[in-house]
């Protein structure tokens, strides 16, 4: 009876799982240890204490959300290596976006779209144009290594050109090619810029258009960093807290500090 219970309860939760786009994970009774933000690694698998939710922490320091049980079993065989950190440190790391499926390991689909798509690094899909040769990519059990991807998370994707043939891809090389999340995505270590009580540092700075810079509050008392424009801003940030955000178009950006005098200059290049 017991076994059967937990069977159901495990079925339950897959369910729930694919419902609402969060990996579930049978949580133990407490966590053995909580680790700190300080000692978080990039590549890290993390969960807070009151949701199972799993999350990838990526080099440039935001969390990265699996769509379902699915695409994170692409990546891992398992939840062996996943690390707790308090509620209240979670919230603290942005989400990033969304995990892809990792590169050459199935094929997916939509119900409103017939065709079947390979998927390529940085989540780019490739319609595959006959069952010929979706079996000489997949075998003879291609049509088993299908999954359904919710319409909602389709748009995660870049839909790239058709194969035609089955020189065009191959499985095993981007398997091979694709050795973690950050370098699917293409993600770097973000530059950061230090908020004091006196100032910005540094006050000019220059990164490739595509960068992550985050702002950290170091000071004793409240501060922001907003543009200028008012196109952008981290909003307040009390002491210790920070703010992460992509900067993915050329510009030259002005930016202060609403609680005091200090200003300081973005630039944003193509190269």
């Amino acid at each position: 009876m017991t076994q059967r219970l937990v069977l159901i309860t495990a079925s339950i939760m897959l369910m729930l799982s694919a419902a609402f786009g969060a990996i579930i994970m049978a949580p133990p009774a407490q966590a053995a240890s909580f680790t700190s933000l300080s000692n978080l690694k990039s590549g890290d698998l993390i969960r807070g204490e009151s949701f199972t939710a799993v999350y990838y922490y990526g080099v440039d320091g935001f969390r990265y959300v699996f769509p379902n049980d699915k695409a994170y079993f692409t990546w891992y065989s398992n939840f062996d290596t996943v690390k707790w950190v308090t509620d209240a440190d979670l919230t603290t790391i942005q989400i990033g976006g969304n995990v892809t499926y990792k590169p050459g390991v199935k094929m997916i689909k939509i119900n409103s779209d017939p065709r079947v798509y390979v998927v390529a690094k940085s989540g780019l899909i490739r319609a595959i144009s006959s069952e010929t040769v979706a079996k000489a990519l997949y075998g003879t059990t291609w049509n088993k290594q299908i999954d359904d991807v919710a319409d909602g998370f389709f748009s995660n994707y870049k839909i790239g050109g058709t194969i035609d043939d089955a020189s065009m891809f191959s499985p095993t090389s981007e398997k091979a090619e694709a050795v973690d999340i950050n370098f699917d995505k293409g993600l770097k270590a973000a530059v950061v810029v230090s908020i004091t009580d006196t100032g910005y540092s540094p006050a000019t700075l220059s990164v490739k258009a595509g960068t992550a810079v985050k702002f950290v509050n170091n000071g004793t008392t409240k501060h922001t960093a907003s543009d200028d424009a008012g196109d952008w801003g981290t909003g307040t940030l009390n002491p210790g807290e920070s703010f992460s955000k992509y900067f993915k178009t050329a510009a030259s950006l002005n930016f202060h500090d609403v609680y005091g005098s200090a200003k300081a200059t973005l630039t944003v290049t193509l190269n």
